[in-house]
């Protein structure tokens, strides 16, 4: 039976996030007025069968890895947040899925409310049982940018550059905006995995992706909370990557090099952390999420089973110039 439009499954519904009042804090990932760079895969692709379950299917780093896995040959299961203004870019990512000839099932949920991911992981198994294809999630990629960018001491420097006499940000983080970023950003990574597991939707051969970034290991100005939340992301995928290891699962984080998404240019002076990783990556020009999308769909495949635990760099050399 074919997957109906998640709408009309009644699964597609509007969902403000909790504790809307930081929502002035929080880094956003919605729809880019543009499009993103065109996704392209090599001359020789690999090809991939199954279900892919991405988080943060409809923008950045999640719109280009749900098109090129779909590319690759799989199904997608995207969740995503978006207000009605935004909706019709996810709309948009899903039509592009089904012109590569595969099935789009959106859900336009909170991905780290609790009550949402239990009915979405329920409906994703419904749906998988309709087809005969249960235990088929082959891929599951975790790309949620929603945090906080404030420092940690009130009147620290507001961003790159910034000098003592300089602008400067007067309140610092709270506990409920450290604990949503981390929540967001790192620990629905464990959540998901955990459900998806135990649900046997995905079984041995199964990928889970985490996105990271330098940020996990160095410092820039009011990224406190998001750096601390892809330490804990990073820690995560190898505490997963030892205990899904017997189950022939595997996890790893993809740590792309500065790549111009709504979010990324939320960071504050995130014009100079552009301009200097122009300079100095020796590949000449910026990560674009084409490049992580199609290392993901290489990644994916069954002959990298013994690659886990890992952070892997996908910056074109970015990160070993100082």
């Amino acid at each position: 039976m074919r997957v109906r439009d998640a709408r009309e499954r009644g699964l597609v519904v509007e969902l403000a996030p909790r504790g809307a009042a930081l929502a002035d804090e929080r880094v956003e990932i919605h729809a880019p007025e543009r499009t993103i760079d065109a996704v392209a895969l090599p001359a020789d692709p690999i090809r991939l069968r199954g279900w892919a379950v991405v988080l943060g299917a409809s923008s950045g780093f999640g719109e280009a890895i749900s098109v090129c896995l779909a590319r690759a040959g799989l199904h997608i299961f995207g969740v995503h947040l978006d207000r009605k203004a935004t909706q019709p870019n996810a709309e948009r990512i899903a039509s592009e899925v089904r012109s590569a000839g595969r099935e789009a099932c959106f859900f336009n949920v909170n991905a780290a409310d609790g009550d949402r991911r239990a009915e979405t992981i329920a409906a994703m198994e419904a749906t998988l049982r309709e087809r005969d294809e249960a235990g088929q999630v082959r891929v599951f990629v975790h790309s949620l940018a929603f945090g906080s960018l404030k420092p940690f001491i009130a009147g620290s420097p507001r961003g790159l550059g910034s000098s003592v006499a300089g602008p400067h940000v007067h309140d610092e983080v709270t506990p409920a905006q450290m604990d949503m970023t981390l929540d967001v950003m790192a620990h629905t990574l464990v959540y998901w995995t955990q459900a998806l597991v135990a649900r046997e939707l995905m079984r041995e051969g199964g990928r889970v992706y985490a996105m990271t970034s330098s940020g996990g290991g160095r410092v820039l100005p009011a990224y406190g909370p998001v750096s601390a939340a892809k330490a804990a992301l990073e820690s995560h995928v190898r505490q997963l990557a030892m205990e899904l290891a017997p189950r022939g699962v595997t996890v790893n984080a993809i740590r792309a090099g500065v790549t111009a998404t709504p979010a990324a240019q939320k960071i504050p002076g995130y014009d100079k952390l552009e301009a200097d990783a122009r300079r100095k990556n020796p590949s000449g020009r910026l990560t674009t999420p084409a490049d992580v999308a199609r290392a993901i769909a290489v990644l994916a495949h069954p002959d990298t089973q013994w690659l886990t635990g890992n952070v892997i760099g996908v910056d074109g050399g970015e990160d070993i110039v100082g």
